[in-house]
């Protein structure tokens, strides 16, 4: 039962202990129990109770100022009506496992004084296994609540102690047989004070006893692992030497004490949450009111649904390119957050490119609500020093990692470095420093980066519970879900199965989903919710129309799924098409091609599906052509690419007006592929698969208003790299190494299908049917193409399984592991994993592994930067050329890989600098060529990166 202990709340915690009536010796025991060493707490031994009542003053201010109201409600339920002294309590005996010999040998200084207190160890005997205090402090609960507690609670309890320096074990590996006695403290000493601290601990943060502590209900597996990142959160910031530096006397250790240094602590990192308690934007158009613009239909079908949905819902949201859904959905987010207590958003993007601009458009949303909180946006991706509305919103010294990774699942001793920050910068205007540290980025409030983000918590990694509380107290929007290849869709599917099982709201957009990759999407969503060992099978009807809202959710344990649709904002219109046979690299074809289609003006877009057949592209325009040409892949240095790309937004973009040009072209990869505002006259594409050739479509004629000449004033796709004939069209070879042969095949034989009936389709109307078409089981391709395609197929088919099997090891959960009610075992239960962060790109995408590099110049005795800016001998980089060094940074093809990382490495002059010393140099010679194995490689300011066989010898 509870009980008032309020008297407690200002006492010493050597009042608190006199009033337990603690023998004399366990309070000299207590006084003595070291918690950070001198090294680790700013020269001054640190006792166990002081960190311990650290954290838990922090804890309070977290409760206050920084949790979501959902997580405060989930942990009411869980408390009985206690939530705030059970969320301290958990934070603040996440460290009990200290108090054992294991952990008390570590610093000789400390160990003597335990020593000479009358709790003793043998020293050799604790050589014969290593015992962590993350394990102690879960078998320590074990032990010291298991009379006290009702099971299931301490269950769910100990792993979040065991767990809380990243990894999850079983209870197994903290049985009876695998804790050494020795190790987790033997005698009764050393269980009187292991009883006494979890007591004391309990009384100093407001309850009657350790006992009265236990919950009343279990949360679910995924409340769990947020509670999990949210002690972790609070033991980093309690750990910091500067703002709690050590107290090695038991008298000056107090929860009063501990306030005063965590209030400190909190103004001058100027830690923060997002919106806190959001009220209801009413029923008015909210669309307007945020953006200025009257809500489209479509937009408005959204907002009206999360304002119905009865509990947190999946919203698959499918409308055509420009329809508006991203407004829409910041819009629902609004409603979402203050119907379901959501204290801020999380934006993920298909790429860093497409990431940029949506921060941009985050910001500006965020400035309607008043305050600061577009200062608070945090953009998450490796290449965010070189966005300028970053830089200028935040200080320098921001972009950087703060803090070291950590090592390996057993490799801690005294305590990860993984707490700390680089500088304190109070008058920092943009996101929280302190947020930007390594795997923390999630926990600010307001993120737009990579989907990465979102995917690496669904990864089975050290410290995945950071990422996922960031995560769960926040509406969650996905861009461009389409763009998730079978690889990557193991993780989201992942992802949405905990934050189903979280209850958190989540938003998916797309032009056009396949149908079984959407019910894949509402299974696991659905799944999560109900807390299924195996996916739950639902059905996901047909949306009625296009654009469409699909919604899933489960209440009173049955699924619900609804589609609703309704009409786009413009009506539908015709798209010619035709064939233009070439599968050449050079170029010579295509380029005659549009040179002739503008030559009495318009803007022609020119998507190539490999680097190599864009540069021969655009080197033949450049011999034949003499009107304005532009050339945008991922082989361009990050300088040009983000002047190329803001060249073409300027230039064609909704803004343009006067200034979009009469004659232009724009040459491309796939980076024009999604998120390119832009708006062309005519399209000229490399066949690829059709939801994402109606991508590229959705560049022609976007924006209302526009002028265009005469004989471009229909909407006209010209489909290249492809053979068509009689039999089999023959593919460009790389276009088939990107997207395989069977989806190109399908897609070219509806192709062949509509010039046979006209030539055209109707978009965005005939959108979804199309794709639907293509990613169906019935019959496309002619009958005389069967041999070739069912061969398409086969090769299709295993290569989806066995990349999708791939995926299986380092997924967050294994298979059959959904129905386990607590995390005991989580990262230990399974084989494979990661445990490092740099490797955290290759495991959630699994294509051929590129490397950048930063390109720079031999000039005499030192080195230039890739634009001619001076460098020291050795490369020295000032302050004041950085940027022209990090704007030469370029991805390599991945043929290169191997040799780069062999024969590459920093330049002796970049060492110690916090951005350069990990990063690979490639020097250009004089001659501006470069040898890495048996390549020739170049840089051409208008070309990029060009690379070509090496000559012999």
């Amino acid at each position: 039962m509870a009980s008032d202990t309020a008297g407690h709340e200002e006492l010493s915690v050597l009042e608190v202990m006199r009033r337990l009536s603690l023998p004399v010796d366990v309070v000299e025991r207590l006084g003595v129990v070291w918690g950070k060493s001198a090294g680790k707490a700013g020269g001054v031994m640190h006792l166990l109770l002081g960190h311990l009542v650290d954290t838990a003053a922090v804890a309070e201010l977290m409760w206050d100022r920084y949790l979501a109201p959902r997580t405060k409600r989930m942990l009411e339920v869980v408390s009985g009506g206690r939530g705030r002294m059970l969320f301290v309590w958990l934070c603040a005996v996440h460290d009990v496992g200290k108090a054992s010999p294991a952990f008390q040998e570590f610093d000789a200084a400390g160990a003597a004084r335990v020593r000479a207190s009358g709790l003793s160890w043998r020293s050799t005997a604790l050589k014969s296994k290593r015992w962590r205090h993350d394990k102690a402090g879960g078998r320590l609960l074990m032990e010291v609540l298991g009379s006290e507690w009702r099971p299931e609670q301490l269950e769910w309890v100990w792993p979040l102690v065991a767990g809380h320096h990243g990894a999850f074990p079983s209870a197994g590996v903290l049985g009876d047989r695998a804790v050494p006695r020795e190790h987790q403290g033997r005698g009764a000493g050393w269980g009187d004070v292991q009883r006494a601290l979890v007591e004391v601990v309990a009384r100093c943060v407001g309850f009657g006893s350790a006992a009265d502590a236990c919950p009343v209900v279990a949360p679910s597996r995924a409340e769990q692992l947020e509670l999990s990142g949210l002690i972790v959160m609070a033991d980093w910031i309690a750990s910091d030497s500067r703002y709690f530096p050590g107290i090695d006397q038991l008298e000056q250790v107090g929860l009063g004490a501990s306030r005063d240094r965590a209030r400190a602590a909190w103004e001058v990192l100027r830690l923060r949450g997002g919106w806190g308690v959001l009220p209801d934007p009413g029923d008015g158009d909210l669309v307007k009111v945020r953006f200025g613009q009257k809500g489209r239909a479509s937009q408005a079908q959204l907002v009206a649904f999360a304002r119905e949905v009865p509990v947190p819902a999946l919203h698959i949201v499918e409308g055509p390119m420009g329809e508006g859904k991203t407004k829409a959905a910041l819009a629902a987010a609004e409603v979402l957050a203050a119907r379901f207590g959501c204290d801020g958003v999380f934006v993920g993007m298909p790429t860093q490119a497409t990431s940029d601009p949506m921060y941009s458009q985050v910001r500006r949303w965020l400035r309607e609500f008043g305050g600061d909180l577009e200062s608070q946006v945090a953009l998450l991706h490796g290449k965010r020093m070189f966005n300028p509305e970053w830089r200028q919103a935040s200080a320098p010294g921001a972009q950087g990692e703060c803090c070291s990774d950590g090592s390996s699942f057993d490799g801690i001793d005294e305590d990860d470095e993984l707490y700390g920050i680089s500088s304190v910068q109070a008058e920092r205007y943009g996101p929280i420093e302190w947020f930007l540290g390594r795997r923390r980025g999630l926990l600010c409030s307001f993120a737009v980066g990579t989907v990465d983000q979102l995917l690496f918590a669904a990864t089975r990694t050290r410290h995945v519970m950071l990422r996922f509380a960031g995560l769960a107290g926040k509406v969650v929007i996905i861009d461009e879900v389409h763009a998730a290849d079978v690889y990557m869709q193991q993780f989201l599917v992942e992802a949405l199965r905990w934050l189903g099982q979280a209850r958190v709201p989540v938003v998916l957009l797309s032009a056009t989903l396949p149908p079984a990759q959407r019910r894949a999407l509402v299974e696991a969503y659905v799944s999560g919710q109900v807390g299924a060992a195996d996916p739950v099978r639902v059905e996901v009807p047909e949306p009625g129309g296009y654009p469409s809202v699909t919604g899933a959710y489960v209440q009173a344990g049955r699924a619900e799924v609804v589609c609703r649709s309704t009409e786009s904002w413009r009506k539908a219109y015709p798209v010619a098409l035709e064939w233009l046979p070439d599968v050449s690299d050079e170029g010579r074809v295509v380029a005659e091609r549009t040179a002739r289609e503008v030559a009495d003006g318009g803007v022609a877009l020119v998507v190539l599906n490999t680097v190599e057949r864009a540069q021969g592209v655009f080197q033949a325009l450049e011999a034949r052509y003499l009107g304005e040409v532009h050339l945008l892949h991922g082989r361009l240095c990050t300088a040009h690419r983000a002047d190329r790309t803001a060249v073409c937004l300027d230039r064609l973009g909704p803004a343009a007006g006067a200034a979009r040009p009469e004659r232009m072209i724009v040459v491309a990869t796939q980076l024009a592929e999604q998120s390119f505002d832009i708006d062309a006259d005519m399209l000229i594409t490399d066949l690829a698969p059709i939801d994402l050739l109606l991508q590229r479509i959705g560049r022609l004629h976007r924006h209302e208003g526009t002028v265009r000449p005469p004989a471009l004033a229909m909407p006209r796709v010209v489909v290249t790299g492809v053979m068509p004939g009689e039999g089999v069209p023959v593919v460009h070879g790389g276009s088939e190494a990107i997207y395989g042969r069977f989806r190109l095949l399908r897609t070219a034989a509806v192709i062949e299908r509509t010039l046979a009936e006209g030539g055209t389709w109707s978009v965005p109307s005939q959108v979804p049917s199309l794709v639907a078409e293509v990613y169906g089981e019935q019959d496309v391709c002619p009958s005389s193409w069967g041999e070739a395609e069912e061969k398409a197929r086969v090769k299709w088919e295993a290569s989806e399984r066995n990349r999708a099997a791939a995926a299986e090891d380092f997924l967050l959960a294994a298979r059959g592991e959904w129905s386990r009610p607590t995390l005991s075992g989580l990262h230990y239960g399974q084989t494979g994993g990661v445990g490092d962060e740099k490797d955290l790109e290759a495991v959630v995408r699994d294509g051929k592994r590129s490397i950048e590099v930063v390109i720079v110049r031999r000039h005499g005795v030192g080195y230039t930067a890739l634009d001619g800016a001076p460098l020291g001998v050795h490369g020295e980089a000032s302050e004041h050329v950085l940027d022209e060094v990090l704007g030469g940074t370029t991805r390599l093809p991945a043929k290169l890989t191997k040799a780069a990382e062999s024969e590459l490495h920093p330049l002796d002059g970049w060492r110690g600098h916090s951005w350069l010393e990990h990063s690979l140099a490639l020097v250009l010679e004089e001659d501006g060529t470069s040898r890495l194995g048996e390549w020739e490689v170049s840089y051409e300011p208008r070309l990029g990166l060009v690379v070509k066989a090496g000559s012999a010898g």
